[in-house]
């Protein structure tokens, strides 16, 4: 059996063929920071849920991948409401072309 392997990109979103790959990389980086406080904080999904105004359900869902219906505003209100800053920063794209720019979510600190 020959296999073909092809390297990723690095957005596994994209890897697939989803054409909204950027959109699908960045909620799940912000799913994963909402995760990673909430362990940090000790917090269960329900206390979560009631801090960040979300029914238990659909915070479980969010925190599985499962994000479609979830705005990438909604999903930053949910890590302020859990205590934490969000800074927005715009940089010169490093190719000084016609080429798009990129979003991208670093956490620093959770």
């Amino acid at each position: 059996m020959n296999e073909i392997i092809s390297p990723s990109c690095g957005n596994v979103f994209e890897d697939i063929g989803l054409s909204d790959a950027e959109e699908m990389l960045v909620k799940s980086k912000l799913a994963m920071s909402i995760k990673d406080i909430m362990e940090d904080k000790g917090l269960t999904q329900v206390k979560a849920a009631e801090i960040i105004g979300m029914p238990q359900p659909k915070l479980s869902a969010m925190l599985r991948g499962q994000f479609r219906g979830i705005s990438e505003a909604k999903m930053m209100e949910c890590i302020t409401r859990l205590g934490r800053d969000i800074q927005i920063v715009v940089n010169a794209h490093e190719h000084q072309t016609k080429m798009r720019g990129r979003i991208e979510v670093c956490m620093a600190g959770i």
